[in-house]
């Protein structure tokens, strides 16, 4: 994924300046820009420890409360993971604590063999982590197919949210899903009354938290939805008889004692804890990686998985001794880290820090907070777990019965049967795609057509010989290949088949994937799909299309063409999916209808990706223009509240015709203004803008290692961000971005160098997007 340039001399894991920043050419004062990105770094890390501390001690006290275990052993599990794995792992934005993936497990050991034996199974757990990370094999975890980790991260939030329901409605839960599923019924006919009000409040405020609108909505974001929803949860339940945080006084814990169990029980608990653990944490840490990348002062060093291993295990097996519960990173905890600025590990340890001293000091706080709270946060964070998101993807890449064999399994069996059943079906699907061939044999008026779709191996051989021989003789035939793999018993039939047709008078034509002759050299179609139609040389139009040649439309007859015989074939199979399934598009672009702008070139994208809108001067007119300007708002208004894209970019380029126009002087003022002039008039608040700021700009426009190039580069810039503007004045894309599900982002294409730029709308800094891949260290 390209990563954003950083402008020198900033340090790694620093956030950048917010002053503005200095003349090109002008040298900076020693030392000064290193102290200050140093403060802005630690300005960044302590608030960010603040935030995620006040996620981490409700969310720990429910994951203990769920599992049955002691109170007190959350937030001994959110100390260790932040200050152990915090300073020893890999991933340094990532922040650890009690894990959400294990906590079925958890409950689970608690229940069968007690809670010292949980804390020696913890400990082993570590030392497992410990010795996997030494033999470096944290890289290949991540090749577990990713239908059989959210299936499993699903089926333990099923699980979650059937068991916690119980509490919420004031009754308590079973060992296992199917009997709290069967129980449910019963429990809602009678409901607690106070418990039920509490958990609503809770689900109610986790929910609504995000979602407020306007300026008491960004107030109210600064607290965490968890908290927020905790302390309004032990508001309304002040005066109500119900059951609360109980915390024992603190003492030295009761060492960890291993379980009365066979040797084949306490392995499998061991391996269960280890797998799903270590499997949550490295997810986690690869999601928490690519979150941060998006930032402009994204730290270069990718995350050290073997280390965050070593890291995860040194944590589990201190919580297991000081008798806190298994821990492991989380995307919660780490994305709200992100989020809130964090640049280096010190976040993280800070927040096990303010968690310690939360438990010393303000246990009679905690002991305010009513079970039900806790029991509704718990349920909503395993709701959660089940991602539609996640099952879309899966479904694209046909891998829902993975997906569902891995759920069911855990939901039904456990979590480490679960994630062996999702194994043996993914192996059983994997070799079905390699033994399944489909053969179809089609009369056409050119003869006969045979299509082979799949693996041709010795196992299809049969059915190839009996569909060839449906072929008559003295008639011409295409075979088609479209798998990518032929052995050497398919390749012999195939031969000697072809070889006795043609000594019977027939024609043999054996095709590829994309019906082009096998015998046709591969460098036959040597144009690249960017090359202008005037270097092209696959674009000349048909003999019967030559008529058109008089007309001008030669081109683009010849462009057709070469895209029917060379493209056509390659993109059919896709495109018959979308006709299928429709558009689903995640992005808009908002960009200019400059014939040098490709969009598909630049961003990479093919069919399906992009909602792409295009005017003269990539312009987006605010609400109540005036109605000639509709045909934008209404694209706008399509992609956000039908489409339901997820980000809009709006992407400027250099030598725009659009904004020369607009700071052309001698531009005539027709008495009955053009289509043009009305249109570009909704660029004047951008000419404006950069009037408004000067030459110099005073900080609020700039590009990364180069200065702005003139006053039409430095129009099209503002123009960006002025666009941004108009469009979260329209209230649809307002209100998607107040939700959190929708952000906006600026890019600059410079044509001549080929070189685009993302906008970071904090310092008015367009940074270039770095095209050389970031190494990636285990």
């Amino acid at each position: 994924m390209p990563q954003i340039e950083k402008s020198p001399p900033q340090p790694p894991h620093t956030s950048p300046p917010t002053e503005n920043p200095p003349e090109p050419g002008t040298p900076p004062k020693a030392g000064s820009r290193s102290k200050e990105a140093r403060r802005a770094a630690f300005r960044g890390d302590l608030s960010a420890s603040v935030v995620v501390f006040l996620l981490a001690v409700p969310l720990s006290l429910g994951i203990a409360l769920a599992t049955g275990a002691p109170l007190q052993a959350g937030l001994v599990a959110a100390v260790a993971g932040g200050l152990v794995a915090g300073l020893l792992g890999g991933a340094p934005l990532q922040v650890t604590g009690a894990a959400t993936g294990l906590l079925v497990v958890t409950a689970d050991l608690v229940q069968r063999f007690g809670w010292r034996a949980t804390c020696a199974i913890t400990v082993l757990a570590g030392l497992a982590q410990l010795a996997l990370g030494a033999l470096r094999v944290a890289r290949a975890a991540l090749a577990v197919s990713p239908a059989i980790v959210h299936g499993m991260l699903a089926g333990i939030g099923a699980t979650i949210a059937l068991g916690q329901l119980h509490v919420v409605l004031g009754g308590s839960p079973d060992s296992s899903a199917l009997d709290n599923a069967a129980a449910l019924p019963g429990q809602l006919a009678h409901p607690h009354p106070a418990a039920l009000l509490i958990g609503g409040v809770t689900v109610v405020v986790l929910i609504g938290w995000g979602r407020l609108p306007g300026r008491i909505g960004r107030w109210a974001r600064v607290l965490p939805a968890p908290l927020a929803a905790v302390l309004a949860a032990t508001a309304v339940s002040a005066g109500t008889t119900v059951a609360r945080v109980e915390l024992p006084s603190w003492r030295l814990p009761e060492p960890p004692a291993l379980p009365d169990a066979s040797v084949p029980a306490l392995a499998a608990a061991v391996l269960t804890v280890t797998l799903v653990a270590s499997m949550e944490s490295l997810l986690s840490a690869v999601a928490v990686d690519r979150l941060a990348a998006e930032r402009p002062d994204a730290p270069t060093a990718r995350p050290r998985l073997d280390r965050e291993l070593v890291g995860q295990g040194v944590a589990n097996a201190v919580s297991g001794l000081l008798g806190g519960l298994p821990v492991s990173g989380g995307a919660m905890r780490g994305s709200a880290n992100v989020r809130a600025g964090a640049a280096t590990r010190r976040a993280t340890v800070l927040h096990g820090v303010w968690v310690l001293l939360c438990a010393g000091l303000l246990a009679a706080a905690l002991e305010l907070i009513p079970l039900a709270a806790l029991a509704a946060l718990v349920m909503v964070v395993g709701v959660r777990m089940v991602s539609f998101a996640h099952i879309r993807h899966v479904q694209r890449h046909r891998e829902f019965p993975v997906y569902a064999a891995t759920l069911g399994g855990v939901v039904l069996l456990g979590v480490l049967q679960g994630v062996l059943t999702g194994i043996a079906v993914a192996l059983l699907l994997a070799l079905r795609r390699l033994t399944h061939t489909g053969i179809t044999v089609t009369e056409e008026p050119e003869g006969h057509r045979v299509r082979v779709s799949g693996q041709l191996t010795f196992l299809a051989v049969p059915r190839l010989t009996r569909a060839l021989a449906q072929v008559p003789a003295h008639t011409d035939v295409v075979i088609e290949l479209c798998g990518s793999f032929m052995d050497h018993a398919a390749y012999e039939a195939l031969q000697s088949w072809s070889a006795a047709h043609r000594a019977h008078g027939g024609g043999v034509t054996l095709g590829g994937r994309s019906g082009r002759p096998i015998a046709e050299p591969a460098s036959a179609h040597a144009c690249r799909p960017w090359t202008p139609w005037r270097n092209h040389h696959c674009t000349r139009p048909a003999p019967e299309t030559a008529a058109a040649a008089e007309s001008g439309d030669s081109q683009l007859l010849g462009g057709v063409s070469a895209f029917q015989r060379n493209t056509a074939p390659l993109v059919r199979e896709e495109l018959a999916r979308l006709a299928r399934e429709g558009q689903q598009p995640r992005q808009l672009f908002l960009t200019c209808a400059d014939s040098r702008l490709v969009t598909s070139m630049i961003t990479s994208s093919g069919p399906g990706d992009l909602f792409t809108v295009r005017n003269v001067g990539n312009l987006m007119p605010p609400p109540g223009s005036d109605a000639s300007c509709d045909s934008v708002g209404a694209a706008i208004e399509y992609a956000v509240e039908v489409l339901r894209v997820g980000s809009i970019t709006v992407c400027g380029h250099s030598g725009c015709g659009a904004m020369g126009a607009l700071l052309d002087p001698a531009a005539p003022q027709d008495a009955e203004p053009t289509s043009l002039s009305r249109w570009l008039r909704h660029g004047r608040p951008s000419l404006a803008r950069m009037q408004r700021i000067g030459r110099r700009g005073r900080g609020e426009v700039s590009l990364s290692g180069r200065p702005v190039g003139d006053d039409q580069e430095r129009l099209a810039l503002v123009n960006v961000m002025q666009q941004l503007d108009h469009l979260r004045a329209h209230a649809c894309v307002s209100r998607r971005v107040a939700e959190g599900a929708l952000t906006l982002q600026g890019m600059y294409f410079h044509v001549g160098e080929a070189q685009a730029y993302v906008l970071d709308e904090a310092t008015g800094r367009f940074c270039a997007v770095r095209g050389e891949p970031a190494p990636v260290t285990a």
